[in-house]
């Protein structure tokens, strides 16, 4: 299951995604227009800057900004950042794997075969959508968000 902390870095790469390569945003502003908490915001973004996935810079005129192309960054790559392993169970897992501690033989067990089969269906799926495609899908499917009030004030 997907955790609340990575559907908000999953937000808030999106947003950063809608701007312009060399705009940058404060995390106040991030947190305020994706109804993200600021303090766990926060912790988020820096995990992702220490990853590669954001650049940021301190000061008034600071902020954060995609480091690479929304095109770039796949939702598979967000997820493992923040939850970890996409397998549903340790011993389908490919970079963390550990056998159960009530199976026999790991080799022929059924419940690991099909839980091997989830995890390549899920990364297939998550490695081929990116920022980039999760932004189309948000302009093809309505306003983005911030976009409602400015259309108001129109």
């Amino acid at each position: 299951m997907l955790s609340q902390k990575a559907k908000y870095a999953l937000r808030a790469l999106l947003m950063l995604a809608e701007l312009p390569e060399d705009d940058l945003v404060m995390i106040a502003d991030i947190a305020e227009r994706e109804n993200v908490p600021r303090k766990f915001l926060e912790a988020i973004l820096v995990d992702l800057r220490k990853r590669g996935l954001l650049d940021s810079r301190r000061g008034k005129n600071g902020g954060y900004r995609l480091a690479r192309p929304a095109a770039a960054i796949s939702f598979g790559e967000v997820i493992r950042i923040v939850d970890g392993p996409l397998a549903p169970l340790p011993c389908a897992s490919r970079s963390s794997f550990r056998p159960c501690e009530d199976c026999t033989d790991a080799e022929t067990c059924s419940v690991r075969w099909l839980m091997q089969r989830v995890r390549d269906a899920t990364a297939d799926i998550l490695d081929n959508c990116s920022l980039e495609d999760g932004l189309k899908h948000r302009r093809a499917t309505g306003t983005l968000p911030g976009e409602e009030t400015a259309a108001a004030t129109a």
